[in-house]
């Protein structure tokens, strides 16, 4: 999707410099990507102790059960 952005040139700069991107659009959709990923785990944070795990995670693995 093409959209006209106002972007702080010194944070893209920056972020240019430690992106593995090396396009303007590279970095700024690995920028979104991880901003994404990032909140997408802040979730899973917030659900900690919060959930029962129920299950056998040597049978999940395909391994024999340990002793």
């Amino acid at each position: 999707m093409r959209t006209t952005l106002n972007i702080d040139d010194e944070a893209l700069t920056k972020a240019m410099k430690y992106a593995k991107g090396r396009t303007k659009t590279e970095v700024i959709n690995e920028a979104l990507r991880e901003y994404a990923r990032d909140g997408a785990l802040g979730d899973l944070r917030r659900l900690r102790g919060k959930v029962q795990w129920q299950g056998d995670l040597d049978e999940l693995r395909g391994r024999e059960p340990r002793d």
